[in-house]
């Protein structure tokens, strides 16, 4: 039997270091189509800083670390699944037949249509040739104009503010990280960046990159032009499964799987930001494109390509967010839900705000800017799903007291089952 694995991420990685683990008879094999070794994104702002090399991105940094565990690593790229046939067609090697699959290709950058999003030193920040090119191109003080303050914008503007940039973003949104913040966070977030002196262009669009003669010109939506000796593009991703098309695999945010990660075609699977997988908070199918979720993908696509018949019981959506020194966080229905309650406590003179959402006397949703204490215990409420009774009041008139609350309630709980037990 062969398992293959398409995508060299950190879902491809733990799924075939998984497979391994429970299958040391069988071949396994990962793809990737970039000419490195398997690495990880979020490592690349580090790389970007001088705090580790090319090797620190490595997801496993042991020479010789895959032929030892016996996974084979292929560099190329998939062009055709034929998923009745289990048969994948590369661009360079021709075909390799297959038993499992698991599709964790990931997800490409966008880039929006507009002229000149094509010149030299337009890059998307995306992959490890990107963060060559950026250290190449810059230096302290050069101009960069970021496109984009979602959360991969700002994990980029973070590292770019370290390597002491001029920097200049433009969102088209209200607000810096939209999908994650909300107005009162965002707005925080903005000003913050603005007096560590990044220049914050929200409701602004780029919407033409010209050549100039110090550099680049960037022309905004408000008639505005910036002079840039860099331009990213940071607006967002999309799933990688075009290569799909005609495969009889079902797609559509991404590739659409059941509760145990596989896809519409018997023996293949998907995982991570490439997946429409169940989301913990909604019992809803979607994609998620952070690191946990796709760790988690990995492991469990691999234990049910085994054989396991192990369900996903849906992913936290959970992100965190160190921006110039300001760690922002959001959890589950941070948006609140309808007929819930919130709880919510803002201090903007220290650019804290802390926002608790409710559904019953159950946190449901949670977002936090400033505070960092409390990160592991807002997880741990919304995963447990455990009832706070009257703790619930108390959060609602303060929320700071969120970890007094899971305290209570949980040695509550061991009480009870002692008490049964005895």
């Amino acid at each position: 039997m062969r398992h293959i694995v398409i995508g060299a991420g950190p879902a491809g990685v733990i799924a075939a270091e998984t497979l391994r683990r429970m299958d040391a008879r069988n071949a396994v094999t990962i793809i990737g189509d970039e000419p490195e070794p398997p690495y990880s994104r979020m490592a690349l702002p580090y790389y970007l800083v001088g705090k580790i090399g090319e090797e620190g991105t490595h997801l496993r940094h042991k020479k010789g670390h895959y032929g030892d565990h016996g996974i084979e690593v292929v560099n190329d790229r998939v062009t055709r699944v034929d998923a009745a046939g289990k048969r994948l067609h590369l661009e360079r090697n021709g075909e390799l037949a297959f038993d499992r699959l698991l599709i964790a290709t990931g997800a490409t950058p966008l880039q929006p249509p507009i002229e000149g999003i094509d010149l030299p030193g337009v890059l998307n920040g995306w992959t490890l040739r990107d963060s060559r090119e950026i250290i190449e191109r810059t230096e302290p003080g050069s101009r960069v104009v970021l496109m984009g303050a979602g959360f991969i914008g700002c994990i980029l503007l973070e590292a770019l503010a370290r390597r002491k940039l001029k920097i200049a973003v433009v969102e088209r949104e209200e607000r810096m990280v939209p999908r994650m913040l909300d107005d009162t966070a965002g707005d925080l977030l903005k000003r913050w960046c603005e007096e560590k002196g990044v220049q914050v262009l929200t409701g602004t669009e780029a919407k033409a990159i010209e050549r100039a003669d110090s550099g680049l010109a960037v022309q905004l939506s408000d008639g505005k032009t910036l002079p840039a000796d860099l331009v990213i593009c940071a607006v967002g991703v999309r799933p990688n499964i075009g290569f799909l098309e005609g495969s009889g695999i079902e797609t559509d945010q991404g590739v659409r799987v059941d509760r145990y990660l596989q896809s519409s075609c018997e023996g293949i699977y998907a995982a991570g930001d490439v997946c429409q997988g169940r989301d913990f908070s909604t019992g809803e199918y979607s994609v998620q494109a952070i690191q946990p979720t796709a760790a988690d993908h990995g492991r469990l696509a691999a234990m049910n390509m085994c054989g396991r018949q192990v369900p996903h019981q849906g992913s936290v959506n959970m992100n965190v967010l160190d921006t110039m020194g300001l760690v922002s966080s959001s959890f589950g229905l941070w948006m609140g839900k309808e007929g819930g309650d919130c709880a919510r406590l803002c201090a903007p003179e220290r650019y804290r705000y802390l926002n608790l959402q409710f559904d019953g006397d159950r946190l449901v949703g949670a977002q936090a800017l400033g505070w960092t204490q409390h990160v592991g215990v807002l997880r741990g409420l919304l995963q447990t799903r455990l009832r706070l009774g009257e703790w619930k009041d108390h959060l609602l008139k303060d929320p700071t007291r969120i970890m007094e609350a899971y305290l209570a309630r949980t040695q509550a709980i061991g009480h009870n089952a002692e008490v049964l037990l005895s």
